[in-house]
């Protein structure tokens, strides 16, 4: 009886809490704050300006899209010495092969810092890696059919933000279509929080090194979550399983040891026994790809929230697991496996068992940090990004 009560008594407390949610957001909807102010950066209205949009050509579409030449930088969005929210983040353009994905960068600027807080290939950022597009459906992003890009990640800002694409490629980006959908004069909380994005590669990773999802970041602040991008070394572990690593969260002084840590790589993003195609909000794979062995997933910590107050860390072993569907490549070909686990230990391969390898990972991270800037290295040359893809 004490245990059906008790479970009632959690049931009823997850309905109460959905219940309020749904009301603070319904709520959210009818009420008008004072002083907000609804703006939208696009082609037809590049800065945004009041009453300033549609004006050439008669207001007739004259400035749908921008070009961004090779090498040139063009600014989407901006507003000085005032608070405000990006809310929501579109584009799309002609060429989205892999090497023009990863060659477009955008850089965000929050209260007229010098450094970017957001840095990353466009493709990267906007939820998928490798230069991939498919159709998905995320908390934070979306592509509704394969073929554009959506960020609706809240940004906050306090005395003014900026927001840049970067053409690093040789060609000439003739049209950008894009809207920057923001608001001014939002009021923010003493504790509001910046967004930030990191993104970075590792190809080849170093073996029994785990790779670095977010490398130490100093300050206060909130882990969202990141999206991550695998490309299986296929000539020295053929179509052997890659994805035993398990996450490891270091917070708030955390140095050899974790506070958090996971059970494996298709556990961290909620699914089990190996890695299929799905899209969910909280956690996807977007991209699952056996023949090509490459893989795309993502993992957003909304419903569990990754709090520091110091300094965050997030890593993911490199390790695989070894099966008999997948051992007579590896046999036939003499290949030497380390088990995982301490030191270089070869293992035994005519038996089933976890190892330590080295793959081409790469990603991208979301986090709010209590500054505009962080501590973190710039991003990779193009020529690194886009290498092998």
């Amino acid at each position: 009886m004490r245990q059906n009560y008790k479970f009632a008594t959690s049931i009823f407390l997850v309905f109460t809490s959905m219940i309020f949610a749904q009301t603070a957001f319904a709520q959210s909807l009818y009420e008008m704050p004072q002083g907000v102010e609804s703006r939208v950066a696009s082609g037809e209205n590049p800065t945004g300006e009041k009453g300033k949009g549609g004006q050439v050509n008669g207001g007739r579409k004259g400035a749908a899209t921008v070009p961004v030449k090779a090498g040139e930088s063009r600014v989407l969005a901006e507003a000085t010495n005032t608070s405000g929210m990006v809310r929501r983040i579109w584009m799309t353009f002609p060429d989205r092969t892999p090497e023009q994905l990863r060659s477009y960068k955008i850089e965000m600027y929050w209260d007229g810092a010098a450094r970017p807080a957001v840095s990353a290939p466009v493709g990267d950022f906007f939820g998928i890696g490798l230069g991939q597009r498919v159709q998905f459906e995320s908390a934070f992003f979306s592509d509704p059919e394969g073929r554009s890009f959506n960020c609706s990640i809240p940004m906050p800002f306090k005395a003014g933000m900026k927001i840049v694409m970067v053409n690093e490629s040789k060609t000439d980006l003739g049209e950008l279509f894009y809207d920057v959908d923001y608001t001014l004069g939002d009021k923010h909380a003493a504790n509001m929080l910046y967004f930030h994005a990191h993104y970075r590669r590792e190809n080849p990773t170093t073996i029994q090194k785990d790779y670095e999802i977010l490398p130490r970041v100093e300050g206060r602040g909130r882990y969202l979550g990141t999206n991550i991008g695998v490309i299986v070394n296929t000539k020295e572990y053929f179509n052997t399983w890659w994805g035993e690593g398990e996450v490891k969260m270091y917070l708030d002084g955390d140095r050899d040891l974790p506070t958090i840590a996971g059970t494996g790589t298709e556990d961290y993003i909620g699914t089990a026994w190996g890695q299929g195609k799905f899209a969910n909000l909280y956690q996807g794979s977007p991209v699952a790809d056996e023949k090509t062995m490459r893989w795309c997933f993502y993992r957003y910590h909304v419903a569990d929230p990754i709090y520091f107050y110091r300094d965050a860390r997030i890593t993911m072993q490199q390790i695989g697991y070894l099966a008999p569907h997948s051992r007579e490549d590896i046999v036939k070909n003499n290949r030497t496996l380390y088990r995982a686990g301490p030191g270089l230990v070869p293992m035994d391969t005519s038996k089933d068992g976890k190892f330590e390898r080295s793959d081409d990972w790469s990603s991208c991270v979301y986090f709010y940090l209590d500054k505009p800037t962080n501590n973190l290295p710039p991003i990779d040359s193009v020529e690194k990004r886009t290498a092998g893809l």
